[in-house]
This record gives structure tokens, sequence and C-alpha cells, in this order.
């Protein structure tokens, strides 16, 4: 059905003008989503700023000090309208082409660290999770990045063993209790390069503890990438 896109193009799925460049999204929309600030090159974690040619400040005291499971964290865009107003049409709504757009746009957020990349694991869901909201949000904000770099999505490379709270439902110190051990490897195998990818991160203890799993199951290395940084 590919021949009836130029008969009808996507519409904007924040104002409902017609979409550019084949995207549910329109030029003007896309020119109105929100900017990132400077942040640190390991985490993700906004930082006050950096000064010119002091290219050690780009990584918090924190990631100097505890030096995460992964590589580094990329996300595309800072948790703010309309971008979260997207992650939640995808994720309690099960809008699935808000979750396309959102692959898309951060498919094309991506930085060239990403070249070498064997394997994409989306952050899984608990099962019980998973059967009440039928799908995981997270695959489909994944699928898009597949086809960008014409890599596998291994879903079953990762497991959550135990539910867990939702990580924006708790105060900074309780999540990372909240998800420690929750994460086991799948029976996928992983190795090389791996690709993890969220929709949101906060304190990125969810990513923390799914990284260590994904190098304990024989992933060489696990870069980081979701939507947003709340």
């Amino acid at each position: 059905m590919g021949w009836l896109t130029p008969l009808f193009p996507p519409r904007c799925l924040l104002c409902g003008d017609p979409g550019a460049a084949g995207r549910a999204l329109c030029a003007g929309c896309q020119g109105d989503l929100p900017a990132l600030g400077h942040a640190c090159a390991r985490c993700a974690e906004p930082l006050p700023g950096t000064a010119a040619g002091r290219p050690e400040l780009s990584v918090c005291g924190a990631c100097l000090w505890r030096p995460p499971p992964y590589t580094a964290i990329d996300v595309a865009y800072p948790y703010a309208a309309p971008i979260d107003w997207l992650v939640r049409r995808l994720k309690f709504r099960g809008d699935l082409p808000a979750g396309r757009l959102l692959g898309e746009l951060l498919s094309e957020a991506l930085d060239v660290r990403m070249r070498g990349i064997e394997a994409i694991v989306p952050v899984p869901l608990h099962p019980a999770r998973l059967r009440e909201r039928g799908f995981n949000q997270v695959s489909e904000i994944a699928r898009p990045l597949a086809r960008c770099l014409d890599v596998p999505i291994v879903s079953g490379g990762l497991r959550r063993r135990r539910p867990t709270v939702p990580q924006m439902e708790l105060p900074a110190d309780r999540r990372r209790g909240n998800v420690r051990h929750a994460f086991v490897p799948g029976r996928a195998p992983i190795r090389g390069r791996v690709l993890l990818v969220d929709d949101v991160v906060t304190t990125a203890s969810t990513v923390r503890e799914a990284a260590r799993a994904l190098t304990s199951a024989g992933a060489e290395a696990v870069h980081v990438v979701a939507v947003a940084r709340a």
C-alpha cells in the first residue's frame, strides 16, 4: 500500500496539518520541539554549562566518581511538551503512530557513536504489565531505530524478573532501590555492542541495572538511547 502515500500523506499528530517528509509531523511543529541543553556526556544529566576548551567538564561528578556500566546515554529531547504528550499517548493510550514518530525522531538524533551496534534491546516490561498493556511501548520506539541502523531487535535478550513501580512515581532517593536486580539476561544470546533503548530516562537507575544485566549476558559494550531525559 506504499503507493497510497503521495495521495494520502500522514497528518501531523500535534496539529493535524499535513506531515512533512513522509512523517506524522509538520515542519512547523518540528521546529517547535524542545531543545536539549548542556548535559553530561555519559549519563545525559543536565549540566549548568561548560567552559570553552574544557571538555572534561562535560562529564558530571557522579560519572567521574562512579563510572556507569554503559558507555553513554544519548537522548533526543528534554521531557517537555509536546514530547511528553506523545510519550503518554503511546504509553497509556496505545497510540502506535506516536511510537513510530518518536522512534523516527530518535533515529534522526542518533550520534555517530551508534555505528558498530550489533543488537538493539528495548527495556522490557514485566510479563504481568505486558499482558495488561498489550504491548511494550519501548519496542514500538525501537522499530524505526532498527530500520535506520539495519540492526536486529533482540527482545529476548533481557528479562524483567519482578514488577516495579514506575520510576517517575517515586522520589529520586527510592528509584535505585526500586529497580535493583530487576533485570536478568534473557534466553536470546547477547554479544558485541548493544544499543539499549528506553522511552524516558529519569535518574538512569533503570538503564544502569539493565546495562549490568546485558554485560553479564555477554555484551561487549552497552550504549543507551532514549527519547527524553526527565
